[in-house]
C-alpha cells in the first residue's frame, strides 16, 4: 500500500517503462542440447544480453563451450557441475569472459542464467 505521505508513482510508458514479467506464463522451450529447456525472460538480440529461467532433466549435458563475456547462474533446485565444481540450490556461480567448459546434471537442475553475450560452441564451426 502506498505512504500516504509520498505521491503516487507516475506510470513510465514506453522504453523507459518497466517489464513485468509473469513467469508462470512463459512457456518452456526446448533448446538444441537434450534435456534443456529455458523460458527466456529478457533478450536484447542487438546486444547480446540474455536472462532465462532454465530447466535441466537429470542427466542434461551442454558440450564444451566458451563464454564471450561473464555469465552468471544461480541454482534454484537441483545442482549440476563441471571439472571445476558443483552448484547446488542456492548458491551462485560466475564464469569469466574467455573461460571454457562442458557443464552437467546428475539430479536434475533449475536455474536462474545471465548472458551477456552469447556462448560459443565449438560444435558450431
Amino acid at each position: 500500500m502506498p505512504d500516504a505521505t509520498q505521491p503516487a508513482p507516475t506510470p513510465i510508458n514506453g522504453p523507459l517503462a518497466s517489464r513485468y514479467v509473469d513467469v508462470a506464463n512463459v512457456a518452456w522451450e526446448k533448446t538444441r542440447f537434450e534435456g534443456v529447456e529455458w523460458k527466456i525472460l529478457m533478450e536484447d538480440k542487438e546486444r547480446g544480453l540474455l536472462t532465462a529461467l532454465m530447466r535441466w532433466a537429470p542427466g542434461a549435458r551442454l558440450p564444451l563451450h566458451e563464454h564471450v563475456e561473464i555469465e552468471q547462474t544461480f541454482v534454484l533446485d537441483g545442482s549440476f557441475e563441471d571439472h571445476q565444481g558443483v552448484c547446488t540450490a542456492g548458491n551462485y556461480v560466475w564464469r569469466p569472459q574467455g573461460s571454457r567448459h562442458e557443464a552437467w546434471t546428475r539430479t536434475g537442475a533449475t536455474m536462474l542464467a545471465v548472458f551477456l553475450s552469447p556462448n560459443r560452441f565449438f560444435d558450431q564451426g
